[in-house]
Parts: C-alpha cells; structure tokens; sequence
C-alpha cells in the first residue's frame, strides 16, 4: 500500500478533480502490477495495475488506495474488471465518499466472492486526496494560500513594487503549487499591480483557471490575464451591475473570457467559492493581495497554506501588510496555525500550515 500511494502522488495536478489513485497487484510475494490514474478522463490506476499483471491477475491480491469504481462514468467500473480478472483479495486504504460510489464497490467486489479489506494507511490515504474528499463532499474548493513575505510581514512596498520578496527556490515551488491546485485566484489590486500571467512555469505543468476578483470591472484589455487566454480559463468575478456592459460583451466575445457575477460590490468568500465549485474548479490557490488575504482569514475560509519568508525588513508602516483589519485584544484571540512545517528554500523559510 506504500507503493501503491507513491504512485498515486504521480498524477498529482493532472486528475483534479478527480482523486489521486495508485495501485499494486502481488501474487506469491511477487510485484505482477503497478498503476495510476494519470490523467483526468483516463483510465483508473487498476486498470493499468490489471492489464501490466495480465492473466497472472487471476488469484492475486490487488492493492488500491482509493474504493474502485463501481459505476460507469469516463470510464467503465473499476470493480467489474478487478472481478473480471480473477483477483481474490482486494486491500483499500480508503472509501470513495463521491455517492456514486460510497460502498457500492466493496459491495459489488464482496457479491462476486472477493475477500476485501479497508482502511489499510486510511490516514495517509485521506491526506492524500484532502482536495477531493473536501470538494466531493461539500462541493466547495478547497482554498490554499500562498504568499510571500518580508521578516515584518509586508507583501510590497507603499509604492506596490513586489518584486522581488521570495528567491528563486522560493518561486520555483510556487510554480509547482500552480501545477497541483486547478485554479490561482487573485484580487483586482494584485492584478493591476503587477499584470501576472498566473500560469505554471514548469515543463509538464498543467496552468489552472486564472480567476480575478474585480467588483468594479477595472482589468484592463491589454492585461496577460485577457491577452493570452487560449486556453479558455480566464475567470472575472464581478458585480451583477456590469452584466452587457460593454467590457463584459467585448472580454466574452473576443476573447473567451468566463463571468461569474455576483451581487453588490463587496463579495463574501463563502460565495465566491461556491460559485466557482459549481464550474467543476474543485482547489484554488490564493495569491493575493492583501484584502483576499485578510477576507479567508476572516470568514476562516481557508484550508491551508504556505507562506514563504525573506530575510528582508521594510521597516516602513506604510508598505503593505500581508493582512490587516483585525480588532483583537489579547493574543488568544490571534490566529493559531495548525500541523505547521517549515521548509527552507536557500536564504527563505516557509511556513507550511493547517487550519
């Protein structure tokens, strides 16, 4: 089953939202299979462990990290072919909460006379796909910060000038988060300040949905974030007042740019993320700025984070603050960080966290 994990981390950032899935076939203590689901709308990690075994399945253990399928959606049901096969025992480390599945398929494995075991590494197997079980249950992505920041907490200078806080280890890895959450989510403010492309610069990586929280309508035309969107996932989220406006018609038209509208012009988290949930979007990685910040903080929104630190002071009250606009009296009322980790990135230390 530890194999069988390490092989389902492979299909990280390539199967959202479907879960991460790897799987192992032994028979007479010998390894006769290896799979994982690599890439969404593609075979299932049993598939691949099945037909690498062959007919040497037939009386063989199989080894899953997540419930097989049991009912036929982009591809057919897991668990037919496992009975197909021959296999005798099946060993999962967890079961699929998605109620298309939800049981159905140890039932259908234990129908056919296969011995079935679960809950082998359940823990390591839930952390694993954390993004899936939270999205397939609550529908609702689940919301990691990233942000980088001087040693007195600024996020830029009162000028707006970033660039830049964090080294290039430090950047590096934020290019490998872009890859691993299916959407990067900034404010109008960030947006205007620094025109980011907001795609994953590494050879393989998959870019997520580029998604601008912009009331007010304010991204301007010649912006990365309209320009280059040939792929479609470019996402404003703005107030229910700019519906037809000409900027709305002319961003739909031209260039393929998505809307979600939402009323008033001071959004809530809470909906801004469940209006993105029903796009499919099952993970966001949140980039800034400051208000997008202070507001997941706030509404406790977040799932987790990480935050990246330079050994670099501002000293200066005017920059910018990576949050701000609390009221709190004493430290037990500050923001505690859970599960927390510290990584080192060459002169920079990240804070890797729960919440």
């Amino acid at each position: 089953m530890e194999l069988a994990l390490e092989l389902a981390a492979l299909g990280e950032g390539n199967v959202n939202p479907n879960p991460m899935v790897g799987s192992v076939v032994v028979k007479a203590g010998k390894i006769i299979g290896r799979g994982y689901h690599k890439k969404y709308g593609g075979p299932h990690a049993e598939v691949f462990a099945l037909d690498e075994a062959g007919v040497e399945a037939s009386g063989a253990t199989i080894y899953v990290t997540l419930e097989p399928c049991s009912h036929h959606g982009k591809t057919p049901p897991c668990a037919e072919k496992i009975i197909k096969m021959g296999i005798k025992r099946c060993v999962i480390a967890a079961l699929d909460p998605n109620p298309l599945v939800a049981g159905k398929g140890v039932k259908l494995l234990e129908d056919a006379g296969i011995e079935v075991k679960i809950n082998v590494l359940k823990d390591a197997a839930l952390k694993q796909n954390i993004v899936f079980f939270k999205y397939i249950e609550e529908k609702i992505p689940y919301l990691f910060l990233k942000c980088a920041i001087t040693l007195d907490g600024k996020i830029a200078t009162k000028s707006g000038d970033s660039k830049w806080i964090s080294n290039e280890k430090s950047r590096a890895r934020v290019q490998e988060l872009r890859h691993k959450y299916m959407g990067i989510m900034v404010g109008i403010n960030t947006l205007l300040g620094d025109n980011p492309r907001l795609n994953a610069r590494i050879e393989g990586g998959n870019n997520p949905h580029r998604i601008v929280v912009d009331p007010g309508l304010k991204t301007p035309e010649d912006y990365n974030f309209i320009q280059n969107n040939s792929d479609n996932k470019s996402i404003i989220i703005t107030s229910k007042g700019n519906i037809h406006s000409e900027k709305h018609v002319k961003f739909e038209k031209n260039y393929k740019v998505k809307f979600i509208f939402l009323d008033g012009n001071r959004f809530l988290m809470e909906d801004i993320l469940k209006e993105i949930g029903k796009s499919g979007i099952d993970s966001i990685l949140l980039e800034g700025g400051n208000s997008m910040i202070s507001m997941a903080f706030k509404e406790k929104a977040l799932d987790g984070g990480e935050i990246f630190i330079a050994p670099k002071i501002t000293g200066d009250n005017g920059a910018i603050p990576f949050i701000s606009g609390f009221n709190i009296g004493t430290m037990k009322e500050s923001i505690e960080l859970k599960d927390v980790k510290f990584k080192v990135y060459g002169d920079n230390v990240a804070v890797e966290f729960n919440l």
